[in-house]
């Protein structure tokens, strides 16, 4: 019987293993098997942020940077707070002047060196607070340099929002869109409406030849790989990491009221299938 139950135990381990839709590579790159697309999407990774703080081992807190999006970046605490099974990512204003001199300071996490994957579906549950001078953003980068120094190995933004608009952005980026201004050769970047008051699940689709996004559950915008064009249209054969923040001022958003901060963006769950 005991022998019966260990050989039991170890086909239905192979078994799992076999079904899995994914490779790893180093250990937290998950790279989807081919011919995924005809079967249906499996969840191989989440985050409910049920724990009391966050978890490290999925997630780092974004330092500060000298770029638009991450020049008000802190890692204070003050700009994160874990509550009711939600994080929420805070733009406040500085505490603490006298050894930071920004005025303001805001809160962001990514997965950067701990979990990346090529190609699947991504969605994250979250409701964006407005403020003039907000800029929640998700969004994706390259985990490995394959094509070279950005903008070459591509970004791929899930979700942008801007002060108090009633839309969200959605767009790709890359050489061929920054640099050979080819934007319209596909379409790089749409806009879909949201809930601007509640809760909504943004989200990609991302396929060998195409990228489709989502707002709760609805296809808004497709990016698609075209043939004919420079090779730089489509470097999104990589896998990418995910980040998530809460983003304050910049040449696109504008200047920010500080009498409107603190301003939140409160994340329930991040899933992604392949």
């Amino acid at each position: 019987m005991k022998l019966f139950s260990i050989s039991t135990l170890v086909l239905l381990l192979l078994g799992t293993a076999c079904s899995n839709p994914y490779t790893r590579s180093t250990g937290y790159i998950y790279l989807q098997k081919q011919h995924r697309p005809e079967k249906k999407w499996t969840l191989v990774w989440k985050d409910d942020f049920n724990s009391p703080n966050l978890d490290t081992s999925k997630w780092t807190r974004i330092p500060p940077g000298t770029s638009d999006w991450n020049k008000h970046m802190s890692t204070h605490q003050d700009c994160f707070r874990m509550d009711s099974g939600y994080v929420y990512l805070r733009g406040i204003r500085n505490p603490d002047p006298a050894s930071d001199p920004r005025p303001f300071i805001t809160g962001g996490i990514y997965t950067k060196g701990k979990f990346a994957f090529q190609y699947g579906k991504i969605e994250i549950r979250a409701k964006l607070e407005c403020a003039t001078g907000s800029w929640p953003a998700m969004w994706m980068l390259a985990e490995q340099n394959k094509y070279g120094a950005y903008p070459k190995n591509g970004e791929i933004d899930i979700m942008e929002h801007l002060n108090f608009e009633h839309k969200v952005y959605q767009t790709t980026h890359s050489y061929y869109t920054l640099n050979l201004k080819q934007t319209n050769n596909p379409p790089h970047s749409g806009t879909a409406a949201f809930n601007r008051d509640g809760f909504n699940t943004f989200g990609i689709k991302w396929f060998p030849d195409k990228i489709v996004f989502t707002v709760n559950g609805k296809e808004t915008f497709t990016y698609p790989r075209i043939t004919g064009v420079d090779a730089s249209q489509w470097p999104y054969d990589q896998p990418f990491y995910l980040l998530i923040d809460q983003q304050l001022g910049g040449s696109w958003v504008g200047k920010v009221n500080p009498l409107q901060l603190p301003v939140q963006m409160i994340v329930d769950w991040v899933k992604v299938y392949q």
